[in-house]
């Protein structure tokens, strides 16, 4: 959004910068200090929380900050955030909890461990930035509830391709042409990759196994895109969504043919993805206009004779644009992506090899499941496994590869409050209790 450059500037000469915690400090969370550092005047990146002290250490000091703090008592943490020193804490509560901070971006990828700051931060009356597409897709309707009573903002990122196809869906919309797809293209997907397989090329770029695993079997896009339908009103056309695999180059206006006869132009839409076309990794929309003067208009603007007409972004840049989402949700009172009511699509376990019983279920991007999206009424009328609530699951019984998984498959672990969230989130919307 471009007035964001101007609304900063005038932060800038009222010396009143925005203020923000970032809790997480890996590969995306230090390009995110890197960017607020070098690129975006009006904004502080004031404390960072994370498990690796000596990471975020790091972190600040690449962005140049050459003040930083290691701060072991939440005192010395707010004192240290008003002297506007580069703080570091071990303890993601007392940055949720910390005065002086307007806004926390929380980039741990984490569900058990990202939720009480999550929920800490907004109830001390802090936007919540989420560069987490695990738990918005898990527990997002709920925790935008909670938000809009604790009136701040929640918000998933702009950059992360969710984000970005939520600019272009309202781009498409506010042109009065209404979206019926909402796509994620894709370069790569295999369900049975797993961290052996994705070793090397996270290596190669210094990112967390798992994280890349999860990109690879198909578990991240099925989140981004659950968020994107919960953000939309829009629902999967079948389990899995189609997600076709076209050969490598193809435009995306060419690819986007395929989706012609699976799109009923008069329901809510559907969110999908699409494997190899061109240009990747960006997203497309697929929109649907009746004024026959107005198909006139398009036609010639070389979008085609419909009724489907495609619009896309080349390219998401990731933590580059976060910075943006923290303006629009602090100056704005403007969320990139957020959900609008109840969930209207999950991510389901899926069995990534034989599973026996006995067996634990590993983390996101592991060795024994990956995730599909299913619309919410269907996953709850047949007690499907939300794979966000699936880590540390022992299974009950002998498990087929690419068997989806039940709450009736599996023991759950004690004590976690994401089952304590899902199960009141359930409540509030009127879905039932899981498990």
């Amino acid at each position: 959004m471009i007035i964001i450059d101007k609304l900063l500037e005038a932060r800038v000469k009222e010396g009143r910068p925005i203020r923000v915690g970032m809790i997480g400090s890996g590969f995306m969370g230090s390009g995110i200090a890197l960017q607020i550092a070098t690129a975006v005047p009006g904004m502080r990146l004031a404390a960072i929380a994370a498990r690796k002290v000596d990471q975020a250490v790091d972190s600040h000091r690449q962005a140049g900050r050459t003040d930083v703090v290691v701060c072991d008592r939440e005192g010395d943490l707010v004192d240290a955030i008003r002297r506007d020193r580069a703080a570091v804490t071990e303890d993601p509560m007392a940055l949720a909890r910390a005065e002086g901070l307007d806004a926390i971006i929380e980039v741990t990828g984490t569900i058990e461990h990202a939720l009480p700051p999550v929920l800490t931060a907004m109830a001390a009356g802090k936007h919540v930035v989420l560069m987490n597409a695990e738990l918005d897709g898990t527990v997002g309707p709920l925790l935008k509830v909670k938000a809009d009573e604790a009136g701040v903002v929640y918000t998933n990122v702009d950059g992360d391709q969710p984000g970005v196809i939520m600019n272009l869906y309202r781009f498409v919309r506010g042109i009065g042409v209404t979206p019926v797809l909402c796509g994620n293209i894709k370069g790569l997907h295999d369900p049975y990759r797993n961290p052996t397989t994705q070793q090397g090329f996270a290596e190669r770029w210094g990112q967390n196994v798992r994280m890349v695993t999860s990109f690879a079997d198909g578990t991240k896009i099925s989140f981004e895109q659950a968020i994107v339908a919960n953000g939309t009103d829009m629902q999967v056309a079948r389990r899995g969504m189609y997600g076709p695999t076209f050969e490598a180059g193809t435009p995306i206006t060419e690819a986007a043919a395929y989706f012609a006869d699976k799109i009923d132009l008069a329901g809510p839409g559907i969110v999908d993805y699409v494997v190899g076309a061109a240009p990747g990794p960006g997203v497309f929309v697929l929109g649907t206009i009746e004024h026959p003067r107005q198909r006139h208009y398009l036609n010639l603007y070389k979008l085609g004779e419909g009724p489907l007409y495609c619009f896309y972004t080349p390219y998401h840049l990731c933590h580059f644009e976060v910075p943006n989402t923290v303006a629009r949700a602090v100056l704005m009172g403007d969320a990139a992506l957020a959900p609008l009511g109840p969930p209207r699509v999950e991510v389901v376990a899926t069995a990534k090899r034989d599973l026996a019983a006995g067996e634990v279920l590993d983390s996101l991007g592991g060795y024994t499941t990956y995730g599909l999206c299913e619309n919410a009424p269907a996953a709850a009328r047949d007690n499907l496994l939300p794979i966000g609530v699936s880590i540390g699951c022992t299974v009950k019984r002998d498990v087929g590869k690419d068997e989806v998984l039940t709450y009736d498959d599996v023991v759950m672990p004690e004590g976690r409050l994401i089952d304590v969230l899902r199960r009141e989130q359930r409540a509030f919307f009127g879905l039932g209790a899981d498990g």
